[in-house]
């Protein structure tokens, strides 16, 4: 028997770059990056603040488009960005180019990695940075936003004479509403991860394992110029039930259901996030695992029909479906959440786990995900289905393609 070499598998391979096949959307690179920035600085003029630090790597690429070591940056923060509300932006600790920055620094230590024991001096003199970067700017304005920085950083702030507000809510709040070249990158990004859906589902068998079956999730992914994913959810068997389990060696076995949520941040950064349950022949499903996707496909038709602007999330909450109350301990977090470059603000708890811890309202340009998972405690079998939609100004317009499991929709 022949083996493919990884050599072959690579120069072989004519199946992964989506480009080959279908054309991306048109997506004015200038104009998506001005509005970005823009929505940054209209957030900071409403809180008052003068600039904000922008730590986050998902900040840093929706404000600059910076995206180098992405993950890395996500856990030991290397680079750091002052956006004014007017004014030159400055990025410190760049490992690669930042174009879309009008100066680059140096970096000052943020995490115990970089800074260690010397930490506290190093947040004064990152203080003293901001202070002469206001200078430089010039504004009297002491306010500024800080995202995600350890607590020495606010101290030494405060010291300085400078107020200290939450970065989080200006980088989260100025990403809800999606201009028409972030609905086109989302669109792309949604085909990218369907792409990779359609090849896992040709590769479904009894024998392959779920790592290989998310494995070519992620090859289509990153041979789109994607980056990540935020997790590896792809369970099958007796491992769908609960919910929340990753990507193992498990072998996957005939009349398995096998779940998957692609959680994937895609080319350009933004975020495709689908779930789909497939059933692994050659027989058919049972009748309970039909029951189970049309109890899943029944809440998300149900929450559907209440996406349209001007619902607020408590009324979201209190219209949404209610499962029959065996399936409440294993139910997903949420039922809707916002998304774009990463899962976002907002999101509505079912019902039955408590009140929503705040209240908001959905707007035309948000980008929603609808959740369901059905699995019933001390069963086998789950059902995880997902869909990401727009909002439009009279509804939602579906933004996923990728057609429903048809074998457990009879």
């Amino acid at each position: 028997m022949s083996r493919a070499t990884p050599d072959r598998m690579v120069l072989d391979d004519d199946w992964s770059d989506l480009t080959r096949i279908r054309r991306m959307p048109d997506i004015d690179l200038e104009r998506l990056h001005a509005y970005r920035l823009g929505r940054i600085r209209d957030r900071l003029r409403e809180t008052g603040a003068a600039m904000c630090l922008l730590v986050n790597p998902v900040s840093l690429r929706y404000a600059v488009n910076y995206r180098a070591y992405a993950l890395f940056q996500s856990h030991i923060p290397t680079a750091y960005l002052f956006v004014p509300v007017e004014g030159p932006v400055v990025i410190y600790g760049a490992i690669d180019v930042a174009p879309l920055t009008d100066e680059s620094r140096p970096a000052r230590p943020l995490s115990y990695f970089d800074g260690a024991d010397e930490l506290e001096n190093n947040a004064k003199l990152l203080a003293r940075d901001i202070t002469t970067y206001l200078r430089e700017i010039g504004t009297d304005n002491r306010r500024v936003a800080i995202e995600y920085v350890n607590p020495s950083i606010t101290q030494a702030l405060e010291s300085a004479g400078l107020e200290v507000i939450d970065g989080v809510a200006v980088s989260e709040q100025a990403r809800v509403i999606k201009s028409e070249d972030e609905i086109n990158c989302i669109r792309w990004a949604i085909a990218v991860a369907e792409h990779g859906i359609a090849m896992l589902k040709t590769a479904l068998r009894p024998g392959v394992t779920e790592v290989q079956l998310w494995g070519l999730l992620n090859y289509a992914n990153l041979a789109n110029n994607g980056d990540w994913h935020d997790g590896r959810m792809l369970a099958s068997g007796p491992r769908i039930n609960p919910w929340m389990q990753e990507a193992s060696p498990r072998r996957v076995e005939s009349g398995d259901l096998v779940g998957l949520d692609t959680d994937m941040i895609g080319p350009l950064g933004y975020c495709a996030d689908i779930s789909r349950t497939l059933h692994c022949g050659p027989g058919q499903p049972t009748r309970r695992q039909k029951q189970l996707y049309r109890l899943a496909l029944d809440e998300i038709e149900c929450n559907l029909k209440l996406i349209r602007p001007g619902m607020t999330l408590s009324e979201f909450q209190q219209q949404a479906f209610l499962p029959p109350e065996a399936f409440h301990e294993n139910a997903y977090t949420c039922v809707i959440h916002g998304v774009g470059m990463c899962d976002e603000y907002p999101r509505v708890n079912p019902i039955y786990r408590g009140t929503n811890p705040y209240d908001g309202t959905l707007a035309a340009g948000m980008v929603i995900c609808v959740e369901s998972y059905m699995g019933a405690v001390g069963e086998r079998d789950g059902v995880k289905l997902e869909q990401q939609v727009l909002v439009t100004g009279d509804g939602y317009e579906m933004l996923t393609n990728d057609p429903l499991e048809p074998s457990l929709l009879d």
